[in-house]
């Protein structure tokens, strides 16, 4: 019985010292995180972690928000190249497959690209040069529905043009990338 006396008083004291080094640390965290929130007026615990939930809330909407942004500034854009289409899509995700455009000929012009992001579109063509093409392109392209807002055209050597075109969708536009596309370079061979 002596020996159980003796160690009660050691035992009181080893749990007084635990809880005072757990006491210690748990205002040592309240320190870090009081240091983390902006603008924080009071030090105390409470003032603390009601401060720190109301930062974390404002955090969590303007990601909320951010990602909105994001989203609406979605990417869209489809090429095509001889007899293959690239189909891109936001987040780096890419897509290929064959479509067989003009599988009679072995010319691969126009190469077209088109680009959306909203109501806007870019669009890039690589293709023969003759008379009045600058001008039947952008006749194909008001057809479907886009006003023109700008363009520009680069002659490449003696034989080819870069034409970029920058066009906005009108309310009747109601076509797909992929089909805007494929309408316009079907458009483009019946005159070149």
């Amino acid at each position: 019985m002596v020996g159980s006396l003796t160690r009660a008083p050691l035992l009181a004291q080893e749990h007084v010292i635990a809880e005072r080094k757990r006491r210690e640390r748990i205002s040592q965290s309240f320190l870090s995180l009081a240091a983390l929130i902006p603008g924080l007026k009071k030090k105390d615990k409470n003032s603390v972690l009601g401060d720190a939930i109301e930062y974390l809330k404002q955090l969590q909407e303007r990601k909320a928000r951010l990602e909105e942004q994001v989203a609406k500034r979605t990417v869209e854009s489809v090429k095509f190249v001889k007899k293959t289409t690239q189909f891109y899509e936001q987040d780096d995700q890419t897509s290929s497959y064959d479509e067989n455009f003009d599988t009679q000929s072995k010319n691969p012009f126009p190469d077209i690209e088109a680009r959306v992001s909203n109501k806007d579109v870019l669009i890039r063509i690589h293709c023969e040069t003759n008379k009045g093409c600058i001008s039947n392109i952008i006749n194909e392209v008001e057809k479907l529905h886009l006003s023109v807002l700008n363009s520009n055209a680069l002659p490449f050597g003696q034989a080819t043009l870069y034409i970029t075109i920058v066009a906005q969708m009108e309310d009747e536009f109601s076509m797909t990338l992929r089909d805007l596309v494929k309408t316009l370079r079907e458009g483009l061979l019946s005159f070149m």
